[in-house]
């Protein structure tokens, strides 16, 4: 049963205590018994089914197939690539006994001392290891290049600080690992999933974003590149919500693939990796979502419409439906996801706040009285409009409108981004600006030590280097020194 929406806590009083509620009153998680891990409830899995099948759909368009390995890497596995060991080092979560007895006192159980396992198995919190320890066995010709394998899993990385969907101990995402011949082969194919994820991002989820290179602060342990589609959130936070690695050839070094290329010489294999995760699920509700709730854009609702009667007896309803049951049948034929809800143990009242609350794209309310005038009102969850229209050719309404409210909230996220994105060229002006919030555009001068120092002193953090940033010969905001060009700044999740 949903909960009253007045217990919504408003975004201008505390916005991220208005994402925790929503996070639950919507149905989406819960906190689980274990620490930092989370329950995703069937409705927020939903979401999360219908981003997972058109991702899945856009890989494979690319020629990627998808495989699954092993929860349980060998702890051997992470010394051999030392930034990546050093990367995830203080996340991982070991392994290292395999069987349970009973407690002498009859206390319960407890973990047999004698079962301790000769080498310490880690939980993945990411699978180059496992993989590329695979891949040398399935590669060793030019002929087996390229290999496009992604897979769906969990991964576990230890956090202190978690928030549902935004950052959890064990979460949900796909990882995408591939071998070609040639740097210049590898390198595309960063590029190419980079745009895969910033296409899903805005014509699916609606969400705006950036695309771009991180700088070797932010880089993910063990890559050359790490390429990332940077989103804004309503409270002026940046959220990464995609990441796209050039590996070069360090895992293959480390792992010993090889291949014989078309010359008939040894070499080693270059190397991708690319993600995303249920972080996506935080990213659609922080970007979109409002005081009444979640506000979903309609290609990813798992209910696209809903219709719910409005009636006084059973005879009235008898014609409701009979009007409705058609409706429903056509508009399912168009692929549209709709639900009627006849259901007589709710008020009219608690399934517009319900629905409301849950995102709902189009609502379309139907009684005794808009059948006699021919007609049937609507509302849309965007703008939370009604109208009355006829109820003639209700079915090519609804389907535009729902066009329509996808444009709507991506172009409403897109002018905010655009007002909350500032120019600076003075330190001081970017401590100001930082304050308030949003992508702050500066010169950098390379350095990790002036990144460090800006972020110690302002929480502040390079976003990214902007893919299509404009070479501009300038000086470095803190340290006088020549710039090349603007870097994004921000705070971020």
């Amino acid at each position: 049963m949903a909960i009253e929406i007045k217990d919504l806590t408003k975004r201008s009083v505390n916005y991220s205590q208005w994402y925790n509620d929503l996070v639950i009153k919507a149905d989406l998680a819960e906190q689980s018994a274990v620490r930092g891990c989370m329950v995703i409830k069937p409705y927020g899995y939903a979401i999360w089914e219908k981003m997972q099948r058109q991702l899945d759909d856009m890989f494979k368009a690319t020629g990627v197939q998808n495989a699954y390995f092993p929860l349980l890497i060998p702890k051997s596995f992470l010394s051999r690539e030392a930034e990546h060991v050093e990367g995830f080092a203080k996340e991982c979560a070991v392994v290292t006994h395999h069987r349970l007895m009973n407690a002498p006192d009859g206390s319960g159980v407890v973990v047999d001392p004698e079962a301790r396992l000769e080498e310490e198995l880690i939980i993945r919190p990411t699978s180059e290891t496992i993989i590329w320890n695979t891949y040398r066995n399935w590669i060793s010709s030019y002929r087996d290049l390229p290999l496009l394998i992604n897979q769906w899993a969990n991964v576990m990385r230890w956090e202190m600080r978690t928030r549902m969907f935004l950052r959890t101990a064990e979460f949900l995402w796909q990882e995408g690992h591939t071998a070609h011949a040639t740097k210049e082969e590898a390198q595309a194919e960063a590029i190419q999933m980079l745009n895969v994820y910033a296409d899903f991002a805005e014509k699916y989820m609606a969400v705006p974003v950036v695309k771009g290179v991180k700088s070797a602060n932010e880089r993910f342990a063990g890559a050359l590149e790490t390429y990332t589609i940077e989103a804004m959130m309503q409270d002026g936070k940046a959220l990464q919500s995609g990441t796209s690695h050039f590996l070069g050839q360090n895992f293959a070094k480390a792992f010993d693939v090889k291949f014989v290329n078309n010359e008939n010489k040894l070499e080693y294999v270059w190397a991708t990796s690319w993600g995303v995760s249920t972080r996506l699920m935080g990213a659609l509700i922080m970007t979109h979502s409002d005081d009444n709730g979640l506000v979903l854009p309609p290609k990813l609702a798992p209910i696209q419409v809903v219709i719910v009667p409005i009636y006084k007896n059973q005879e009235q309803l008898d014609e409701i439906n009979a009007k409705v049951n058609p409706i429903v049948e056509n508009l399912r034929a168009m692929g549209i996801s709709v639900k009627y809800d006849n259901a007589d143990n709710k008020r009219p009242g608690f399934k517009f706040a319900d629905y409301e609350l849950k995102g709902v794209p189009v609502r379309l309310v139907l009684g005794a009285r808009d059948i006699a005038n021919g007609t049937i009102e609507v509302m849309r969850r965007d703008t939370l409009e009604k109208s009355s229209t006829s109820l003639e050719g209700i079915e090519e309404t609804v389907k535009n409108l729902l066009d329509e409210i996808q444009d709507n909230i991506y172009k409403k996220a897109l002018d905010f981004r655009n007002e909350m994105t500032y120019k600076v060229d003075t330190y001081e002006e970017f401590k100001q600006q930082i304050e308030k919030g949003g992508f702050v555009l500066a010169p950098w001068d390379g350095t990790p030590e002036t990144e460090d120092r800006i972020k110690e002193e302002t929480k502040a953090t390079i976003r990214c280097i902007p893919l299509d940033a404009q070479p501009e010969d300038g000086v470095d905001m803190l340290t006088g020194k020549p710039s090349k060009c603007r870097v994004i700044f921000a705070r971020n999740y």
